[in-house]
């Protein structure tokens, strides 16, 4: 049998209440069957996700595997694959029919591509979709140019596709994260090759309570954020591993900077565990048009240092009365005013991590 072109890898644990709309999605795919093929990596769900699959018989490979997180779900998926794109979806998310076609598409304009990613609606269910506001289109080899690494984002699993021999750079992923290993991939491939950005809106991002990055309520809400910062050290701990013993030079300010966006959303977390000082809250917000003012507009500088100046005057409880503010302002006069996005909100949103 002669190798797929494409391997679709979807990895799952106890979403069987989703996990049919999410092969279904790629079986509907505009794109020939010969050169596809769909593995589904069960991380040892306790549902009956085996048993929705069934139906499927041949036309997928149901692969099970013990209890281990994404990233041992991802190596174990990544071995059995046989074709030389490998593209992930989560088995809670969504791709719209033309995904396949366009991304192979890309790939083939682009020989030395190494990961091609795309945009996402944010899905609430029925018809409810919105957009995106994280993405940005960053193409290229992207370590070259500080403003690109910059603005590079962190897309989500159902995002990314990528070239085997890039991807092999790169594996194993580190087993210790549970979640977050599609962060650790994306973090990386820019330094193994160039990427490429397709603004089409490809997949659907299913929003629910069991979401990393939802905002849930009480104790869940605590227990998500408490992990989000666990798996988030671990992350920057290993993407900084694997770039020293790679010969890149942790010291150098471009790759401080890029680095940064991982601290940075360690510190927004830790503030919904404890509340920051005046201060602190101050100077986390006064941080980013410092690292980032070389992606931002002069207004946007300007805006990004009025909020952190108007953080130390009102605290964290009361910084978004600002906002308030704002908003007033802009019905009143009709016109908009302007407000930072690749700051913490991009990159919290973006990073998924």
């Amino acid at each position: 049998m002669s190798a797929p072109l494409v391997t679709v890898l979807i990895d799952t644990y106890n979403y069987g209440q989703y996990i049919e709309e999410a092969v279904e999605s790629v079986l509907a795919q505009e794109f020939p069957r010969e050169q596809r093929e769909i593995l589904v990596i069960d991380d040892g769900s306790t549902d009956d996700t085996a048993e929705r699959l069934t139906k499927y018989g041949s036309a997928i490979r149901y692969l099970r595997k013990p209890n281990g997180g994404q990233a041992s779900a991802f190596n174990f998926g990544f071995a059995e694959a046989r074709g030389e794109i490998l593209a992930t979806l989560d088995a809670d998310d969504l791709w719209l029919p033309q995904k396949l076609q366009y991304v192979c598409e890309v790939f083939e304009k682009n020989p030395d591509a190494g990961m091609v990613y795309h945009r996402t609606y944010l899905w609430r269910g029925a018809e409810q979709t919105d957009y995106d506001s994280y993405f940005v289109e960053v193409s290229g080899r992207v370590p070259e140019s500080r403003i690109s690494l910059l603005r590079y984002p962190m897309v989500g699993t159902s995002c990314l596709a990528f070239r085997r021999g890039a991807l092999s750079k790169l594996l194993p992923v580190p087993e210790a994260l549970r979640s977050q290993a599609d962060a650790y991939l994306t973090a990386l491939v820019i330094f193994v090759a160039p990427v490429a950005a397709l603004p089409e809106f490809l997949a659907k991002y299913r929003l629910h309570g069991a979401n990393l990055f939802q905002a849930n309520e009480g104790e869940a809400a605590r227990e998500a954020v408490e992990h989000r910062m666990a798996m988030r050290g671990v992350l920057l701990t290993e993407v900084q591993r694997w770039l020293e013993r790679n010969g890149h030079d942790l010291g150098s300010t471009d790759l401080q900077a890029y680095l940064k966006q991982w601290t940075k959303a360690q510190e927004l977390d830790g503030f919904k565990l404890h509340k920051p000082s005046r201060w602190n809250y101050f100077r986390h917000l006064a941080e980013y048009p410092r690292i980032y003012g070389e992606t931002m507009s002069t207004r946007h500088r300007l805006d990004s240092y009025v909020q952190a100046f108007g953080a130390l005057v009102l605290g964290y409880d009361h910084a978004d009365l600002l906002d308030v503010f704002r908003r007033g302002y802009k019905a009143m006069i009709g016109k908009p005013f302007g407000r930072v996005q690749p700051s913490e909100q991009r990159k919290e949103a973006a990073t998924k991590v």
